[in-house]
């Protein structure tokens, strides 16, 4: 038996998942996944690693779905709930999916795919738990099978299926079980999206698999997050910025009273992270003037799980990922992947048990993916500072390579934040035959400076605080960034608005 249900049987008595009040133990999650599972087999022995697309809301439903397909012998392939149809095909055909889980909500917009497509679907409201039986049995699922194919975000190029194995699961959990020192007294909430790696691996998979308990509501609010806080039911909190951003945003709303009150509730928390885009400095320090806590900063990706983590214990830096996770081997390359020396930047390499198998169905993408000696290519840029890690960008869009020198988008975005006027920003580079690429900034201004911005004011603050040939040549003022599910700028489509 996979060894998440083994550690789910250690806690039968547990609250497993609280959705809208409602409370499931691991005695029923374990039962429900495991007739659910029988509905998938269909009177077949295994699944034999077919496809299974699922498009169900966050909450209980949506891991007895996940939980099912894996003790199936399926491969689990998470359907983004807010997505449009044309973005929904494209994952289900590129998977070539066989089984279809939805939820009654979502019939609409699959409608014209269901019309055409060869594929059994199953309405989740249409089973009746009460009068569904265990399967006669289960397969023998071996670890190193296919178990989760989930797509990179597409922020650079066409989507790719990222496929990991039951090993490498496994690993990214066991990692964060043991670095983040999560048991079965902790208790968190699912903010963020489930068909990326950081709502499924570090909140559900890690809270259940330690025994937690995992609370989940309808819908995103600040306010339902605080109420939860206020009544004491959290101990543990993960977001991306965007998320801290809002909850500092409605924080601020609140009297003086209910500001203390929640203040009291949050220093008692375990752990608070951040992850999944770069998290502004101005939005760490105001987040631990609220809460009490430094947010634990650390880096990941889809191929990875989790690779490099603040210390649970010890100096959390502001600006910094951290350290390499136990178990998770790192090097900084250059473009030869020659290892760089001490304090120089280079490309993040990674090796380990937790970097996924390949990417679905492209062998030539895969190959290229990794040096010839197995390390995977990120694609990000970092350099190591007094022993931490500090992520400069993405090679495609985040290092600008300007008059020669090769500059850090993300550096210049911290500076620009701490301007009085600018809520918000993202800067890129674009074609230019003087420059290679002209330096330039997309910004989101603060209410009381709409309509007083002026590019040379913006142009001769930040050379105090950044050499000249960094500063933008450009500026583009925007009511909001353009985001992806996960809250990531999607910073192509930026550089068209300049182009």
């Amino acid at each position: 038996m996979l060894q998440f249900f083994e550690q789910a049987k250690k806690h039968l008595e547990n609250d497993a998942i609280i959705h809208d009040g409602v409370i499931y133990k691991y005695e029923q999650l374990i039962a429900t996944s495991q007739k659910f599972a029988g509905i998938l087999l269909n009177n077949t022995p295994d699944l034999n690693q077919a496809r299974v697309s699922f498009m169900v809301p966050p909450g209980f439903d949506y891991v007895k779905t996940l939980w099912a397909i894996w003790i199936a012998g399926g491969v689990a392939v998470p359907l983004c709930i807010s997505h449009p149809l044309p973005s929904l095909e494209y994952v289900l055909d590129d998977t070539q999916s066989s089984i279809l889980v939805i939820s009654n909500e979502f019939k609409e917009v699959l409608a014209p795919y269901l019309q055409k497509a060869n594929i059994s679907v199953i309405v989740i409201e249409d089973v009746n738990e009460e009068r569904t039986t265990f399967p006669a049995s289960l397969p023998d699922i071996e670890k190193q099978r296919n178990a989760l194919i989930l797509y990179t975000s597409g922020t650079t190029n066409k989507p790719k299926g990222v496929v990991t194995t039951h090993i490498n699961i496994e690993a990214q959990i066991n990692t964060l079980i043991n670095a983040w020192e999560w048991s079965s007294n902790d208790r968190i909430t699912c903010v963020l999206p489930l068909h990326h790696v950081h709502g499924i691996i570090n909140v559900v998979g890690c809270s259940l698999w330690a025994g937690a308990t995992c609370y989940f509501t309808t819908g995103f609010s600040p306010k339902l997050i605080f109420d939860l806080i206020e009544q004491g039911k959290l101990n543990v909190f993960m977001a991306v910025p965007t998320i801290y951003y809002k909850m500092i945003a409605y924080f601020e709303t609140l009297t003086i009273e209910e500001q203390n009150l929640l203040r009291a509730c949050m220093k008692k928390f375990r752990l608070m992270v951040c992850g999944s885009a770069a998290l502004p400095v101005s939005v760490m320090d105001k987040w631990a003037q609220i809460s009490g806590h430094l947010l634990l900063e650390r880096y990941g990706m889809t191929e990875l799980g989790m690779a490099i983590s603040n210390p649970y214990h010890g100096d959390r830096k502001a600006g910094y990922v951290g350290i390499p996770l136990p178990g998770v081997e790192i090097k900084l390359a250059d473009e030869h992947f020659v290892q760089v020396e001490d304090q120089m930047p280079g490309e993040i390499l990674v090796k380990g048990a937790n970097v996924f198998k390949e990417y679905w169905q492209r062998p030539e993408a895969t190959q290229a993916a990794f040096t010839n000696d197995g390390w995977f290519k990120t694609g990000d840029v970092a350099v190591i500072e007094n022993g931490y890690y500090r992520i400069m960008g993405r090679q495609s869009v985040d290092i600008i390579k300007s008059g020669g020198y090769k500059i850090s988008a993300l550096e210049i975005e911290e500076v620009l934040r701490t301007n009085e006027m600018i809520q918000d920003c993202a800067v890129v580079g674009i074609d230019d035959e003087e420059w290679g690429e002209l330096i330039v900034a997309a910004i989101v201004l603060k209410p009381d400076f709409i309509n007083d911005f002026k590019d040379k004011k913006v142009s001769d603050w930040i050379v105090n605080y950044i050499a000249s040939y960094k500063k933008p040549r450009r500026y583009l003022v925007l009511n909001d960034l353009p985001r992806n599910a996960m809250g990531k700028v999607v910073k192509n489509d930026i550089k068209k608005m300049f182009v």
